[in-house]
């Protein structure tokens, strides 16, 4: 049935969903993998297509910039369309040293300056990837030297996060910075469902000579969505 934020019928949509952040990503993944790919969805410019990989069926649709955003879709998805499994295919930024420009970062867990994952009273819930999801696209690495697995952290604010907070990540281990994922990896337990984050790196937060431009966000995602659709898969 159409929701407020989704005008596809029911059984419109695969059991797994890849879900990067900007529409137009969505359709150039949707178009790569999936050249006759039905739009199942075109509501606010969020388009959402739906075909077939590998003789699979596979979902692609795109969330929007930031936690609140994705939420709004993942939950609709779960919810009143039978999704099982969300991989969000997106970028960051760069905060290890063992991470460069273009490298590939999946997300086994997501710390969050954001109250939507305050779910449970008295507790600081802990957002994690699922483990199926997370073996699969490790497996789908190998020993790739390029791809890193750890922590990330999920921001609600792009702009004016405190320098010594972002250290301390880092120094903590966390791999990379960006928008969505510690509501994604809540949601999928909140829904008994699954969910995994794979990005590109885009730029660097202690290296600004490592940004890429604005066209190669759009389109460096080959390595991500090979993890991606291994996960989406298993």
């Amino acid at each position: 049935m159409p929701t407020p934020h989704i005008n596809a019928p029911d059984g419109a949509f695969a059991p797994a969903v890849l879900m990067p952040g900007d529409p137009r990503r969505a359709e150039r993944i949707a178009n790569f993998l999936m050249p006759d790919a039905e739009k199942v969805s075109d509501v606010r410019g969020i388009g959402a297509f739906t075909g077939e990989y590998n003789g699979k069926p596979l979902s692609v649709m795109a969330s929007g910039m930031g936690q609140p955003s994705l939420s709004i879709y993942a939950t609709e998805l779960f919810q009143f369309y039978g999704v099982k499994r969300i991989i969000r295919v997106g970028t960051c930024g760069g905060m290890s040293p063992k991470v460069k420009l273009g490298d590939v970062v999946v997300g086994m867990s997501a710390h969050t300056d954001s109250s939507l994952t305050n779910i449970i009273p008295g507790i600081k819930y802990a957002p994690t990837a699922s483990w199926n999801l997370l073996a699969a696209a490790v497996a789908a690495a190998g020993d790739d030297q390029v791809v890193h697995v750890g922590p990330i952290v999920s921001r609600d604010g792009f702009y004016g996060n405190d320098p010594d907070g972002v250290k301390k990540l880092a120094d903590h281990g966390t791999l990379g910075v960006e928008m969505e994922s510690a509501a994604l990896y809540t949601l999928a337990a909140q829904h008994g469902a699954e969910a995994l984050t794979v990005l590109t790196v885009s730029d660097h937060l202690f290296d600004a000579s490592q940004d890429m431009s604005p066209e190669d966000r759009e389109s460096r995602f080959e390595g991500a969505l090979k993890l991606a659709v291994a996960a989406a898969h298993s």
